[in-house]
């Protein structure tokens, strides 16, 4: 079984893997329904959709551990790591759920990472800008795909609007950890590396009210609950994930295909 590594703490270095974190296992969730959603269509685009996160952290976590100069890839930082060292928010750890959860779960992320790749685009980080620049064209249609699903389910029957309903009800209160913001933002905007993610905040709620009004859904009021995935303190569903995403490298450290 193969050690874990650690991963430095400097701020431009945990700014870098909250995204890359929160991007590889939003990816994991959303390829769980390969060979499992409700049209064949909808199987191909979760999954094409579910690659372009994969590619999206793979840059960006090459990146981190590249500026953190430990010589690890971006295979080690998603592999080797323990639980407490990811930086992934909360919400894309929680269980697949159903396709209305899922649909609105990426709703939710794609407009967040759609306004952040925006912003990253003026990053004084040459690197990262030019991740956004391409991943923000992937994020833009990730948004619209999503947010038709949820217009489609919630004025649809009766019951895909009681699942939409529900899902919202359901992830609505983990939605604030996405604009938390803290010392790490404050240190990686100082530096002109990227916003704070609260930043985003008022042009996300604009965004989500329009798809959630279009679907006949109304935006629960927020709650005093705050989740804690990005400073590493998740909820009890990513280890799980963690087992089965990293099972093949640490029982075969250093396997190649």
């Amino acid at each position: 079984m193969h050690a874990s590594i650690d991963i430095g703490e400097s701020p431009a270095v945990q700014y870098l893997l909250r995204i890359g974190d929160t991007a590889l296992i939003h990816a994991q969730r959303l390829a769980q329904w390969c060979g499992h959603a409700p049209v064949l269509e909808e199987d191909v685009a979760l999954a094409n959709m579910a690659l372009d996160l994969l590619g999206q952290a793979r840059a960006v976590l090459a990146h981190a551990g590249a500026i953190d100069g430990r010589g690890q890839d971006e295979d080690q930082l998603a592999f080797l790591r323990d639980e407490r060292d990811f930086r992934n928010v909360t919400l894309v750890e929680l269980p697949r759920g159903d396709f209305a959860l899922t649909v609105l779960r990426n709703a939710i992320m794609a407009t967040f990472f759609k306004l952040l790749w925006q912003r990253l685009g003026e990053s004084s980080d040459s690197e990262l800008a030019a991740i956004a620049g391409k991943a923000v064209k992937e994020a833009r249609y990730h948004q619209q795909h999503a947010a038709d699903w949820v217009v489609r389910l919630g004025d649809g029957t009766e019951e895909s609007n009681r699942r939409m309903e529900r899902a919202v009800a359901d992830l609505w209160p983990y939605t604030a950890e996405l604009f938390a913001s803290d010392d790490v933002d404050e240190l990686a905007h100082a530096a002109g590396i990227g916003p704070r993610w609260g930043e985003l905040q008022q042009g996300w709620r604009e965004e989500m009210a329009a798809i959630l009004e279009a679907a006949g859904l109304r935006e629960p009021a927020m709650r005093p609950f705050l989740s804690t995935g990005k400073r590493g303190i998740h909820s009890e569903h990513l280890g799980y994930v963690l087992a089965e995403m990293q099972y093949l490298q640490r029982s075969y450290p250093g396997g190649v295909w």
